[in-house]
């Protein structure tokens, strides 16, 4: 008897699959995702971080979220700046009336604006269908009025969608989603709206379950992000592939990881023959003109 099933799609395995290239002739596609987020004072959002369990007001861990937003964003901006890296910003749209200077920032780097739901306080999981339907809505009004265009892909808060999710995001407009580390390939999802693209996203290259959930360190990351893209860059002999990689503001615009991080976008860069460096909305693009739905 079969386990259940999420119904999305049906197994596939890497290299039984059509050849094609990345624009230019690349046969890897990279790009860096920052995620920008805000969360409620007082609530008992999950998650919070080192000491969760700390009695609410949680002082001390809203504000070492909140450094990423004061600082943290802007010296990542910098840095993919001088790296020449056009980077794809996870948005929390409260992040658009708390901290407006941050997605500025970015927007002046050319962003490819992501929706990453209201805030990381609310999670799709704890909705119902109704109330779901009305935070996508709200989020793909917020960012159509503040970039003069819709968004096309969504990151679920915490990246945990709901069983309906996708659904949702497809009936609204959406093409693509981030919520499914499930290949280095993007993967057509069936929705009861239709199809919805799912792009590459790390659950391993992502400093958020790095340095909060493995506790490791900034050299750590940095050797995650070079191996991995080595790696992938001799895989791509045989199949084409993506190298997606996650940041949040609040923990590599630290310092000491910044340092780090900015080490392994130069070993990338200087080694950029065959190399597509992108952004998840052009990945989907392009990937959608080769291979239609259906």
């Amino acid at each position: 008897m079969a386990l259940p099933s999420h119904g999305r799609f049906d197994h596939s395995a890497i290299g039984d699959r059509p050849q094609f290239d990345w624009p230019g002739g690349a046969r890897l596609a990279v790009y860096v995702a920052v995620n920008c987020e805000h969360f409620a004072y007082d609530s008992g959002a999950p998650g919070l971080g080192y000491t969760p369990d700390m009695a609410q007001p949680n002082t001390y861990n809203w504000a070492w979220r909140e450094y990423g937003n004061r600082v943290g964003a802007f010296r990542l901006a910098d840095t993919l700046r001088r790296s020449g890296i056009r980077p794809t910003l996870l948005v929390n749209t409260e992040v658009y009336e708390h901290a407006p200077e941050v997605i500025a920032a970015f927007r002046a780097l050319d962003a490819d604006v992501v929706a990453h739901g209201r805030t990381n306080s609310t999670q799709p999981n704890a909705l119902t269908r109704d109330a779901e339907r009305a935070e996508i809505d709200a989020v793909y009004r917020a960012i159509e009025t503040h970039e003069g265009r819709p968004p096309q892909g969504w990151m679920s808060p915490g990246a945990n969608p709901s069983r309906i999710t996708e659904d949702l995001l497809a009936e609204r407009g959406f093409t693509y989603t981030l919520d499914w580390p499930v290949d280095d390939q993007p993967v057509w999802l069936r929705t009861d709206a239709g199809p919805l693209l799912s792009v590459p996203y790390p659950h391993e290259v992502n400093d958020l379950p790095v340095f909060v959930h493995h506790h490791a360190t900034a050299e750590t990351f940095e050797q995650m992000i070079v191996d991995s893209f080595d790696e992938l860059l001799e895989n791509a002999r045989s199949q084409p592939v993506v190298l997606s990689i996650s940041t949040h503001t609040f923990l590599t615009g630290q310092p000491y990881r910044l340092r780090r991080f900015r080490a392994a976008l130069e070993h990338m860069t200087s080694h950029a023959e065959g190399v597509w460096f992108t952004t998840a909305g052009d990945i989907a693009e392009h990937y959608r003109g080769l291979f239609p739905p259906g």
